[in-house]
């Protein structure tokens, strides 16, 4: 900015803002479009675990894996837009307040005719100037410390989400009573609990066993 108040090459620097304004509005359509992608395969996902949740466990749960990636993605994704859009906004206004101060940079000189040389004027203007980049380097620093996703996927929290689906499955396939009989429990295998000293990763895969036998008891399978 300053060298564009105080020499360089002016015309590059008037127009930098303009393509930074438009390089970021691009890229910011560029990701609301992959932003759309990701909530197609997430639903995607979601579909195909409610449709073998009652005959194929396993590809049940590797269907909400999936989605849990996905939504991984998109937490990142959106992030991403938000702080372009921050940027935007900041760049735009930036823009405008260097037209608004070339303004006042004129009008200044014209004072500055008229009143003469006030050194009081001077320390307000670096004052102001010292302000600015203070406020500015706090946004930053801000927008530097803004957390991001991680790829870590929750067993636990996939279980939470599948006794989820599992009540939506009950409520979506239930029946009066007078109407239809509930049909017997089908007798399902016996899994070897876990011991103290079994690994953790087995003792997850007991409990994602239990959830779905628990489905399939509510679902009637």
């Amino acid at each position: 900015m300053w060298n564009y108040l105080f020499g360089g090459n002016k015309g590059q620097k008037k127009e930098l803002p303009k393509k930074a304004i438009v390089e970021l509005r691009e890229h910011i359509s560029t990701l609301n479009k992959k932003r759309s992608h990701l909530e197609q395969q997430m639903a995607d996902q979601d579909a195909l675990a409610r449709k073998h949740i009652a005959t194929n466990k396993v590809l049940a749960k590797n269907a909400l894996k999936r989605k849990k990636g996905y939504e991984t993605n998109l937490v990142k994704v959106e992030n991403q837009i938000e702080s372009l859009e921050t940027q935007l906004t900041a760049i735009e206004g930036a823009n405008l307040n260097l037209e608004t101060m070339k303004a006042m940079k004129q009008g200044a000189s014209a004072m500055k005719q008229i009143h003469g040389e006030y050194n009081v004027d001077k320390v307000e203007d670096t004052m102001d100037e010292i302000r600015e980049q203070v406020e500015l380097a706090d946004e930053i620093s801000e927008a530097i410390s803004r957390p991001v996703g991680t790829e870590y996927v929750d067993e636990d929290e996939l279980d939470e989400e599948l006794a989820a689906l599992q009540e939506e499955e009950k409520q979506l396939h239930a029946v009066p009573a007078q109407k239809a009989r509930p049909a017997p429990a089908q007798d399902l295998p016996n899994f070897p609990t876990v011991t103290k000293t079994q690994p953790q990763a087995a003792a997850t895969e007991d409990e994602d066993e239990e959830a779905l036998k628990a489905l399939q008891a509510e679902m009637g399978l």
